[in-house]
């Protein structure tokens, strides 16, 4: 054990640093504050119905009815107790808590890739700071992306197993990639993941080449046959969340529209190419890599006393607290962008470097990195640059089942360190042998530092400082202000004020590319020990990078917990009148706030809203066709409906209308008409009596015995047991009848049974389930049995039981191999 921790002191420093930094960053995380973030709330709000059934029960259910009327709960929280990642994380996450655990994620995993890489353990640790310290990878914490960090997280380990396997170490490698891959797919963040295998594509691209160009390509197909084992296994630990996960996603927002005229406007199986490029990075904008403040921050950027823009305000006649508000709310970004939280910013002096590998670095992992970088940036730019964007969004498998392509620069935040450090690293092993090094590392000064010399002396040479909506912000504030002429000098006020952002920011790095320049100058001139220059240069790119990290999120993102938990206390008068009705399953709609965009009511009420980036897609062609221009009381009543709540405008107070003529729980029908395809479908429940007619497509009738069905006359149905995922039911009727349901129709794994008989479900009126019983006096039970979700629990749990054992034997053979090295003494 002794000789153990001799052999590994230098790493369990750097990771006890790296756990240092951590907490210094965070000292609100370890005094038990957490951390402020919207979509953890509007998650919590979206998960607490699971979450109390699970307290009841002991087990999860899997279907909620607090959103969108009711969808699969594996899209809102999934348990997954057969995955063995479950335990990783869930035993990671009890040690540290969030977001240190995010934090230390991205350095741990990034120093294991410079470490695979073979580069000094400090060169490895200042590679991490850079990558995990990014702009983004901070303002995705703070915006509450959770499963999108954590799936950035491992990103580096995912790479580290293909470039081990890659280099003869077939087995350890394949082993971390199934490990790693298997934590990424855990997280479900998809799209993460299918960026990076683009990047990892282009990487196995140029193996090949090299492998066809050298004659060696029985290593590279046995390389890529342990990689492909070791996803295959990763997939399989995750069968029981990837299976659910892709029969819901042909029927969600991502899958194809059910409506002829939305689906002329939607991509083949994806979204629609505008959806898609929503948040499409500015061509112009990716100038924040290297000055964060060029495009004017984002939303927490704030003007201050001393902006153009307030003093403005206070020289015609307001109060400067009033003026400081005022400035404080103007909109400092001015890209292309509907809004951003903030900019990708890489560090100035990881730029400085990232741009000196360009041209230093020899070997294949430089195109790799050059060819990948380059392709992300050009997808990041979406249809701001859409020769290449349409390229992929037309032909490319899956590509178009994504948005916010900016996202695409994740993997950019990896890469750029990556070659910054083989930058670095080959200044310290091979500077001596780089020909004319001192003229490439002054050309890069030349280009850099003039580049941002040129922004603060004369920003508006280069950048406008104007959004392509800049003239209709000045009409719009000169209607609001009444106006024309103060509303063009407040707009010119805030131009300057953006171009002085800009200005400071460019000075600022500046200062970090002259400060790398030299440093970089005085360890190839000798001056400086290779250590002494690497240690250096990660203080200073963690000086850099943690002050723009600062600007998005810092202490003032933190609150009690109590503090936080009252978002979700019941102190609406509203809602606790609402909650004394014991019904188990009436729906609400609160007009008080964006409905379908906010899940805060789903905490307290099953809600026909909610905050989900992948509603079923039959329920939003509903909101799109009956409640985006008016409201559709007819289908608030098939939904159950039973409470409005709006706001009194004049007393400034919510208030309930109980609305009667919601349908229940279940009903009987008096009619079923049968229509021929889902647009007339749709335009049947524009106007009807849900309680009297019931709209069934065609596709049904093998289902229906039309000659038995009957008025409903003196029949009931009734909701006597309630679970989201098993409801039972009890009816009476003297005949045949059609009963509908108010619970949303999706047929990948409800099943129905009468007296425990399974029947078949009919879907009526656009979403809903229905079923033609039997007369009599009968049970119906429905139970949610996805065998998707089961078998993928059996799936996963012997994947991991074979992925634990893997590990063992790798562990064992490294230990015996180790231990057979050792030179015998011999007397």
């Amino acid at each position: 054990m002794k000789t153990w921790f001799n052999n590994n002191s230098t790493h369990l420093a750097v990771i006890g640093i790296f756990i240092a930094i951590c907490f210094l960053y965070f000292p609100s995380a370890w005094q038990g504050r957490v951390l402020y973030q919207h979509d953890v709330l509007q998650a919590q709000a979206g998960q607490k119905e699971i979450l109390d059934i699970k307290a009841r029960d002991g087990d999860m259910p899997l279907w909620t009815n607090s959103m969108f009327s009711g969808m699969p709960s594996y899209q809102v929280l999934m348990e997954l107790p057969n995955n063995i990642t479950t335990y990783l994380m869930r035993g990671f996450k009890a040690i540290f808590p969030h977001p240190i655990d995010v934090v230390l994620l991205y350095l741990l995993g990034a120093y294991l890739l410079f470490s695979v890489l073979k580069v000094r353990p400090w060169l490895a640790a200042v590679g991490a700071i850079a990558f995990a310290f990014s702009s983004y990878n901070f303002i995705y914490i703070e915006a509450g992306h959770a499963n999108k960090t954590y799936a950035i997280a491992f990103m580096a380990p995912i790479l580290a197993g293909i470039l081990l396997a890659f280099r003869g170490n077939y087995l350890r490698g394949a082993l971390l990639l199934a490990l790693a891959m298997a934590l990424e797919i855990r997280v479900n963040h998809i799209q993460v993941t299918y960026y990076l295998f683009l990047a990892a594509l282009i990487l196995v691209g140029i193996e090949l080449y090299h492998a066809i160009k050298e004659k060696r390509l029985l290593p590279f197909g046995k390389a890529i046959t342990y990689q492909l084992a070791a996803v295959i296994v990763a997939i399989a630990v995750n069968a029981s969340l990837l299976w659910p996960t892709y029969e819901y996603s042909k029927e969600s927002l991502r899958g194809t529209s059910n409506l002829k005229t939305e689906n002329a406007q939607r991509a083949d199986n994806g979204v629609s190419r505008e959806y898609a490029y929503d948040w499409s990075q500015g061509v112009g904008e990716s100038l924040t890599f290297l000055i964060p403040n060029a495009y004017g921050g984002g939303l927490h950027t704030r003007l201050d006393a001393e902006s153009n823009v307030a003093k403005l305000v206070i020289s015609k006649g307001a109060d400067p607290n009033q003026a400081l508000g005022f400035a404080a709310n103007m909109p400092t970004y001015w890209g292309e962008k509907q809004f951003t939280s903030g900019p990708w910013y890489f560090g100035a002096g990881v730029m400085f470097l990232f741009i000196l590998g360009l041209i230093i670095v020899r070997g294949r992992l430089k195109w790799w990195l050059a060819g990948a970088t380059v392709l992300i940036l050009l997808l990041s730019w979406g249809r701001h640059f859409p020769l290449v964007s349409d390229l992929f969004f037309d032909y490319f498998p899956l590509y178009n089942k994504f948005r916010a392509v900016e996202s695409i620069l994740s993997i950019a935040t990896l890469l750029v360190p990556i070659l910054a450090v083989l930058a670095l690293n080959e200044l310290v092993t091979h500077g001596n042998n780089i020909k004319n090094l001192e003229k490439k590392v002054l050309y890069v000064l030349y280009g850099l530092g003039g580049l941002t010399l040129l922004i603060a002396l004369l920003p508006d040479l280069l950048l406008s400082f104007k959004s392509s909506s800049h003239q209709a912000m000045i009409q719009q504030y000169g209607q609001q202000l009444r106006d024309n002429t103060f509303a063009n000098e407040l707009m010119a006020a805030l131009v300057k004020d953006r171009a002085a952002l800009a200005r400071a920011d460019a000075f600022r790095s500046l200062l970090f590319v002259v400060a790398t320049f030299a440093l970089v100058w005085l360890l190839i001139k000798h001056k400086l020990k290779p250590q002494a220059a690497v240690v250096l240069l990660g203080v200073l790119v963690l000086i850099d990078l943690w002050g723009v990290d600062k600007r998005y999120l810092n202490e003032d993102r933190f609150a009690d917990k109590l503090q936080l938990n009252r978002q979700f206390v019941p102190e609406r008068e509203v809602d606790k009148l609402i909650l004394m009705d014991k019904d188990p399953n009436y729906r609400v709609l609160d007009l008080t706030t964006s409905p379908f965009m906010d899940a805060r009511t789903s905490y307290f009420h099953k809600s026909i809203g909610g905050y989900h980036a992948a509603k079923l897609m039959r329920y939003q062609e509903v909101i799109e066709r009956q409640f985006s221009s008016a409201i559709n009381e007819d289908v608030l009543d098939m939904l159950n409906t039973r409470y409005l709540i709006t706001r009194d405008n004049n007393q400034n107070s919510e208030r309930i209308q109980r609305r009667n003529t919601a349908a229940g729980n279940a009903w009987f029908v008096e009619k079923v008409t049968l229509v021929k395809d889902n647009e007339e479908e749709m335009q049947a429940i524009n106007g009807f009596d849900p309680r009297k007619e019931a709209f069934v497509h065609e596709e049904f009738r093998p289902l229906l015995d039309e000659k038995r069905l009957g008025s409903p006359v003196n029949a009931s149905i009734e909701l006597t047991s309630y679970r989201p995922d098993r409801l039972v039911y009890e009816y009476s009727t003297p005949h045949d009848a059609m009963a509908v349901f108010s619970e949303i129709w999706y047929d990948k794994g409800w099943k129905a049974y009468v007296d425990g008989e399974e029947q078949p479900i009919l879907r009526a009126n656009y979403l809903l389930r229905a079923m033609q019983l039997p007369g009599g006096n009968h049970k119906v039970e429905f139970k949610f049995e996805p065998r998707s979700y089961h078998l993928g629990e059996t799936i996963s749990l012997i994947a991991s039981i074979l992925l634990v054992i893997g590990s063992g034997v790798a562990i064992w053979m490294e230990t015996k191999g180790k231990a057979a090295r050792v030179p015998v003494k011999r007397g």
